[in-house]
């Protein structure tokens, strides 16, 4: 039996009730196989991966809050803090009622390549609560993030974990957990990512991941001597990944179709229409039904994903799992060529294989949507010493790490026999750096 099937054997055996961690460590240890196989004697004598796939940290606590009208609640809040060997944890916080310990380890593990696929030093970490914030007033949302800070607060810092937002985290709960922090600690520093501009957030946060997807979809499309003018692109979901990838898809001459959200998708046929994507889902946080309701010619489609719609590029950047194998089918079917993940593992093991069996062009989320954190970790470099770099700058900071994550990504694959191959290319390149520090320190 090789190592790769040995450890993740035991794995399953841990923990059987993890279906999401298992899904997620099965993918990653078998992409990781021709690195493993080329170092097996090393890796079995220190344990490598036996300590690859265990979190160093996991932390779970009650958080308590009390609404509007005076009932209290009682939430779960989360932080696994998987893997230090290359710089302090680093990864969102998600508020969401679907928030477990098992989806935030396997986000967790995913985070660990990702960071380090950014060439940045920062470690892999996730966490969150099973908080709803939709439809909650500020003060109740403020309530419950003073109350997750009070716990968490003992377990981050500024070279210790710098959490961000994920999904139900933007600026507005960033800001209050960070209030908080201050308040409990006395420390001024930056130990949140994500902040407002004025108490030391970056410009281009929230446009990072969105404009990093499409900057590496670019690389993609020049190497295998195409371009991205002209393309029409097919993308889910409607939040900032989503709405930023459309704005820089088009300003660089592609056309996008679609967007979504949780109670559908709409198709605009003459293109996304960005003043309009933007009032519904920023000023007025509303339901992308509203679109086509006020653009002719647009139309929507309740309970449905967009992935039957002719394209030649589809980014998934809604959340996970929301394209499987019968979609991909279509997908190619339909003349896609290209997909690239804007959001974490939104396509399911069978769509990957068959992206894969297919030969596309297929760019996974660890590599795909690693801009947010690259800017995060800028903002990280900013806090440390106390600058604030210009919109510009930073976005064009962002265009050379994504550049050098494809070319990293693409040169692993191609190194370890596999050309083409994202998917073991970006979990090769970002375990790589990984491995070889863990080794250097030793059993820890």
């Amino acid at each position: 039996m090789s190592y790769v099937s040995e450890v993740y054997q035991a794995l399953e055996k841990k923990h059987p009730h993890e279906a999401e961690f298992l899904e997620a460590a099965k993918r990653i240890l078998e992409s990781l196989s021709p690195i493993v196989e080329a170092n097996e004697d090393l890796y079995r004598k220190n344990a490598l991966l036996e300590r690859f796939v265990e979190p160093e940290r996991i932390v779970s606590f009650r958080v308590p809050w009390t609404d509007d009208q005076g009932k209290n609640h009682v939430n779960i809040g989360y932080r696994v803090q998987f893997n230090s060997a290359i710089g302090p944890y680093k990864g969102g916080l998600r508020f969401h009622p679907t928030v477990n310990q098992a989806i935030l380890k396997f986000l967790g593990m995913e985070q660990i390549l990702k960071n380090s696929l950014t060439g940045l030093p920062i470690g892999g970490g996730k966490g969150g609560a099973d908080f709803d914030p939709k439809g909650k007033s500020d003060a109740e949302v403020m309530r419950f993030c003073q109350s997750f800070m009070t716990e968490l607060y003992k377990y981050i810092g500024a070279d210790e974990d710098v959490p961000a937002g994920d999904i139900g985290v933007g600026g507005r709960e960033v800001a209050f957990m960070y209030g908080q922090y201050k308040r409990i600690t006395n420390l001024y520093e930056g130990v949140l990512t994500g902040k407002g501009r004025s108490f030391g957030g970056s410009l281009a946060r929230p446009e990072a991941t969105g404009y990093g997807l499409i900057y590496i979809v670019d690389e993609m499309l020049k190497a295998a001597g195409k371009e991205l003018k002209g393309q029409v692109l097919a993308v889910s979901g409607s939040g900032n990944v989503a709405q930023y990838a459309i704005q820089k898809a088009e300003s660089l001459g592609a056309k996008v179709v679609t967007c979504s959200d949780s109670s559908g998708y709409v198709y605009d046929p003459e293109g996304i229409k960005l003043d309009v994507l933007f009032d519904i889902k920023q000023v007025k946080r509303g339901r992308i039904s509203e679109y086509a309701e006020r653009v002719p010619g647009a139309s929507f489609h309740a309970g449905e994903r967009p992935w039957a719609v002719k394209c030649d590029v589809a980014l998934p950047c809604a959340t996970q799992n929301e394209l499987n194998g019968e979609e991909a089918k279509t997908l190619i079917a339909n003349g896609c060529f290209c997909v690239a993940e804007g959001a974490n593992m939104p396509s399911d093991e069978h769509a990957v294989d068959i992206f894969l069996e297919k030969k596309i062009l297929y760019m996974p989320g660890k590599a795909a949507n690693a801009g947010g954190v690259a800017v995060s970790a800028l903002e990280m470099s900013q806090n440390s010493q106390r600058l604030s770099w210009s919109f510009e700058e930073v976005d064009e900071k962002l265009k050379g790490i994504m550049q050098n994550i494809y070319k990293n990504v693409s040169g692993a694959a191609k190194k370890y026999g596999y050309e083409g191959n994202f998917v073991v290319g970006a979990n090769v390149a970002g375990f790589e750096k990984v491995a070889e520090a863990m080794l250097s320190q030793g059993m820890v």
